[in-house]
């Protein structure tokens, strides 16, 4: 049983913006400021585009149409799908969100905060829903994060470096799973070998240079003023100054490293594995490591084509492409995206607004309906915390070391 620190039952008076700027002004408020005195048509110009896309490609459905898979097909192969393996795409997503809500809970423990794991899904849940359904959503999720840390008993230096430690330790996790898939797969080996032997190459020719003491100083002379930069120019300062503050607020010990590469790999090892029950099915014959390639390709595509928050439209339509690239026919391979899809993120962003509404962000909602929605959400999340003591993850050691205790 865990010890926690419970969250005051009104914020803070100092919770402010993760990157305050040096005029008083959070870097929020700067942003509104400037974006205040942009005509419209500019601050809605991403927007504009996205709608654009949207539209044109709706316009392109005549033109394709006997290009397009069978709708009856489609909704066959989904309604004759196993529930043995549909379970298995909904304990997985569920994993995978648990995954990531351990990590940060962790990262908080590690920097002498003690969270209610209750807490710890629900903001992960709402943040993740801010996030896939907001324009600008990122940005609105990790200030909302930032402000439910804060409200949580956390320092503002250490809600940064939680934010900023988690984003770089899942990215890292998501490159050496990526690089894992490309290796096992016969046809990307080559490239991916290819790829990785430049920066090795490099680093093994750097390593006898740095050694020497002259040499290491002409080499990191760009760091070194790129950083003192960062530091001289107003906008960039803070960012550079809580950046730099995240080694003094976070010190995790081996068994701490442990835990959060654990949890970080298991975050994406389970959406895979979600991919995979789904292909799994509705009959989509296709290897592991194909799956595992068929997601990261469109988790670049939903990045590099966002024509929709939560990348809807790039992410289904490279993954279909994907599985029938690997051998998969074209209306159960759109079956099986259409059911992931439904599960990994209609299903989760449910959740994550029922996670918001149950924190009470919103003010102006009624107390009856907030009381409700409260309700549910807290059902929701004791369910999902069922699911995380049971999943294989929970043997990860999530005891802090007694030192750190608050």
């Amino acid at each position: 049983m865990h010890e926690t620190v419970a969250a005051p039952a009104r914020p803070p008076a100092d919770v402010e913006s993760p990157f305050p700027l040096g005029d008083g002004r959070t870097a929020e408020q700067a942003e509104q400021a400037e974006q205040a005195d942009r005509p419209w048509w500019r601050r809605k110009a991403g927007l504009i585009v996205q709608w654009a896309l949207v539209l044109a490609a709706v316009a392109a459905i005549p033109l394709y149409g006997d290009e397009l898979p069978d709708l009856g097909a489609i909704w066959s192969a989904a309604s004759h799908a196993d529930p043995g393996w549909l379970t298995m795409v909904v304990l997985s997503v569920a994993g995978s969100m648990g995954a990531f809500a351990r990590l940060q809970r962790r990262l908080l423990r590690v920097g002498g905060l003690r969270m209610p794991l209750r807490r710890a899904f629900a903001i992960t849940y709402a943040g993740n829903a801010l996030s896939t359904t907001l324009p600008a959503g990122p940005a609105v999720s990790v200030v909302y994060t930032f402000r439910q840390f804060r409200r949580g008993g956390a320092s503002a230096r250490l809600a940064t470096a939680v934010i900023l430690a988690g984003g770089v330790i899942t990215t890292t996790a998501y490159t050496l799973v990526g690089l894992l898939a490309l290796l096992t797969d016969p046809r990307a080996r080559g490239p991916a070998l290819i790829a990785m032997a430049v920066p090795l190459l490099l680093a093994v020719l750097l390593v006898p240079v740095l050694r020497r003491p002259r040499p290491r100083a002409v080499v990191t002379a760009p760091i070194r003023r790129a950083h003192r930069f960062a530091l001289a120019h107003p906008k960039i300062a803070p960012y550079a100054e809580r950046l730099a503050g995240v080694r003094d607020v976070l010190r995790p010990t081996r068994r701490d490293w442990a835990a959060l590469a654990s949890l970080a790999l298991l975050n994406w090892v389970f959406d895979i594995l979600a991919l995979l029950s789904a292909a799994n099915a509705v009959g989509v014959d296709v290897p592991p490591t194909g799956v595992a390639l068929t997601y990261f390709a469109a988790q670049a595509a939903g990045s590099m084509l966002p024509l929709l928050p939560g990348g809807l439209g790039a992410i289904e339509g490279s993954m279909a492409a994907s599985l029938v690239a690997f051998g998969a026919t074209m209306s159960p391979a759109v079956a099986a995206v259409g059911l992931y899809r439904l599960v990994s993120y209609w299903a989760v962003v449910g959740v994550g607004w029922l996670a918001w509404a149950g924190l009470h962000e919103h003010a102006r909602l009624g107390a009856r309906i907030r009381a409700r929605l409260a309700s549910a959400g807290s059902l929701m999340m004791d369910g999902l915390m069922a699911f995380a003591f049971v999943t294989h993850y929970t043997t990860v050691p999530m005891q802090a070391p007694e030192a750190r205790r608050p």
